[in-house]
């Protein structure tokens, strides 16, 4: 909108995002990226029944692969995501523990290379199905190798979404529970959920039924989901604990605090009259003890 004069009148839109410090900002950005996460996440588990549930999906005509190939795309958005929600915190973390927020980010980024190792399998199934199958390929033997790719990408869901990230969750839960920048059941939340998921992943490393462990990861999906409301609505809390000062950055503090430091008057060091100073007669004292000292 302008006025008569040609001036740009700022909208209430324009006004709002102008007035929203950084925090706020950064906070709606990881609420929105956890949504980016949960929904894509499901999303692609969805279109990826078709090779997944179908042992001989490799032999079939191909009817399944663009919803592969689109849930491999939703992945891929997955984790740009997931490494999206480590680096919109770290800002904010750090200044209450460097620590906790540098192992975030560094096993969160390890989750996103999982699951696009992941991808990449899935993707290569496809790839086998659209240039051999029908052909006077061995079916016996793609059969078993599109079977074994399935295979890498199902360890790597256990891996990446199931150990990984039931251990950054509880880092971040963690981090949040001494800075206190969001509501108290959010952060107990994680670190419920967190640990559940590393447990029920584990346990269904060593062959417990999936259907057994189902109840163990609804807390952490809990979590992500009211953690990213949380973040678009309210943003981090103001009376969050006050941030750790490193040790460099408090001893200006203190120098000024005390100021410039002088010595009592009785350690004050005299000062060396210069030779052209001392008396003739003081000078000539000590030519001639020197003399008699020889």
């Amino acid at each position: 909108m302008t006025t008569a004069t040609g001036t740009a009148t700022p909208t209430s839109a324009t006004r709002l995002t102008g007035a929203m410090s950084p925090e706020r900002k950064l906070a709606i950005a990881t609420g929105l990226l956890f949504s980016i996460t949960d929904v894509t996440s499901v999303v692609a588990m969805v279109l990826y029944q078709p090779v997944l549930n179908h042992p001989g999906f490799v032999l079939s005509n191909g009817a399944g692969n663009n919803r592969v190939l689109l849930g491999g795309l939703l992945e891929v958005i997955l984790a740009a995501a997931v490494i999206g929600t480590a680096v919109t915190l770290y800002p904010v973390v750090q200044r209450h523990n460097r620590a906790l927020a540098v192992g975030y980010v560094g096993l969160r980024t390890l989750e996103a290379a999982i699951i696009v190792t992941g991808i990449a399998s899935l993707l290569a199934v496809v790839t086998l199905q659209h240039d051999l199958a029908g052909t006077t390929a061995n079916g016996v033997g793609l059969a078993t190798v599109g079977e074994a790719l399935v295979a890498v990408h199902n360890w790597t869901f256990i891996l990446g979404p199931g150990l990984v990230c039931g251990l950054n969750t509880t880092v971040m839960a963690y981090a949040l529970y001494r800075s206190k920048l969001v509501a108290r059941f959010i952060r107990v939340l994680g670190l419920i959920g967190g640990p559940l998921v590393f447990v029920a992943n584990v346990a269904l490393m060593f062959g417990v039924p999936r259907d057994d462990l189902g109840v163990l990861v609804v807390p952490v999906f809990a979590w992500e989901i009211c953690l990213a409301i949380f973040l678009i609505t309210k943003g981090f809390r103001s009376t969050a604990a006050t941030p750790d000062v490193p040790v460099d950055e408090q001893q200006p503090q203190l120098t000024a605090a005390w100021g410039p430091l002088s010595l009592p008057p009785d350690l004050t060091p005299t000062p060396v009259p210069s030779p052209g100073s001392v008396p003739r007669s003081a000078a000539l004292f000590d030519l001639i003890q020197m003399l008699d000292c020889e």
